[in-house]
């Protein structure tokens, strides 16, 4: 019996080396696959040695997210930059595919610039151009655990909006290929020195030919809370860039009433309260809203709420197209019109409630 055991144990084990030496060639493969089909890429291949050294031995940490850890770095000639250190890897490498694959493929000054990466092995890290103000989530909450001197101005914020609504344009018509974000949030925005916004992080995107209005998808992405519904529910519609557009409107929600979209301090919050609310103060031409210091500010905190009220619209065919919305935004406040509300609403409140939201924000 103990010989039998052992000589189980002993299969076993080699069994689990031999499949994960497969899973892990499989991978390889696969990476190996894409950078041919998609050479030559023009930016720099590091090895897992001058990513420590870029690193100081990764001392000096900016953030850390679901994929893994941001850390600043510096080159040979003194520049800083951003290495992104991936600890996992969705599927065989899909995530570090996709991010390689739809970055290389850009040049615009509202999305981030990849440097290089790197692909040893198992470890695998991606190097951006460094952002000195960080993300844009740590100016426009107020009780943002990560502290700021200040909450950026009405100006500052629109400029930001319209930006990113650039940066969407270009992915969405702008590329040879469409690329499809599916991850627009605070957190994926970065902010140079002068405040100028940049998209990051694309390890959820998805790359489709520039004709394609409705592609194929097999799991819902993205973050609760800006997943737009069609993606987690195809009786909505069919998935497509329309679906940034609602990650973008949730996105310029946060920036105007400066709380997240599901605050836990207030009772009964839900996805869809915030524009209830903001439609109940549109409806009394009371905004509500702190730091609105003339009548500039007052314009462009309401261009931002009716271009994303338009963005919200359950239907995705009703949703403007980012290059829309970048016309609305450059556009006269006299030139909208506040759109019909999207029939997924949150259930009636007393004028209480409603004052309760209001001196919260």
């Amino acid at each position: 019996m103990i010989v039998i055991c052992c000589c189980l144990r002993r299969e076993f084990s080699f069994n689990k080396i031999i499949y994960f030496w497969k899973k892990e060639t499989l991978n390889h493969q696969t990476i190996e696959a894409f950078l041919r089909n998609h050479g030559p890429i023009a930016i720099r291949i590091y090895n897992y040695s001058n990513i420590k050294k870029m690193t100081n031995f990764f001392k000096n940490k900016l953030g850390e997210g679901g994929y893994g850890g941001v850390y600043k770095g510096k080159l040979h000639d003194g520049c800083f930059m951003a290495v992104k250190v991936l600890k996992k890897s969705r599927g065989n490498g899909e995530e570090f595919i996709n991010e390689v694959a739809s970055i290389s493929r850009t040049s615009y000054v509202n999305i981030v610039s990849l440097m290089g990466f790197c692909f040893e092995g198992s470890k695998r890290a991606l190097i951006f151009e460094f952002m000195s103000n960080g993300s844009l989530e740590k100016f426009i909450y107020k009780e943002s655990p990560l502290k700021v001197d200040r909450r950026l101005e009405w100006e500052a914020l629109y400029r930001i909006a319209l930006g990113i609504a650039r940066g969407l344009e270009y992915l969405h018509r702008g590329c040879n290929t469409r690329i499809l974000h599916f991850g627009i949030k605070p957190h994926n925005i970065l902010l140079d020195e002068k405040f100028c916004p940049k998209i990051f992080d694309f390890g959820l995107s998805k790359i489709c030919p520039r004709e394609n209005s409705i592609i194929s998808m097999l799991d819902a992405r993205g973050t609760t809370g800006y997943i737009a519904p069609e993606v987690f529910c195809r009786n909505f519609g069919g998935v497509s860039h329309k679906s940034d557009v609602y990650s973008y409107k949730m996105m310029i929600f946060e920036m105007v009433g400066g709380r997240r979209n599901k605050d836990v301090k207030i009772d009964h919050t839900s996805e869809i309260f915030f524009p209830h609310w903001i439609y109940k103060c549109l409806e009394h031409d009371d905004l509500g809203l702190h730091g609105l210091m003339n009548e500039e500010d007052h314009e462009s905190a309401r261009k931002m709420i009716i271009v994303s009220l338009w963005c919200i619209q359950t239907d995705p065919s009703s949703r403007p197209s980012m290059s829309r919305v970048v016309n609305m935004l450059e556009g006269s406040l006299e030139s909208l019109q506040v759109p019909p509300k999207p029939y997924l609403s949150s259930p009636s409140r007393s004028p209480e409630d409603y004052s309760t939201i209001m001196s919260s924000l």
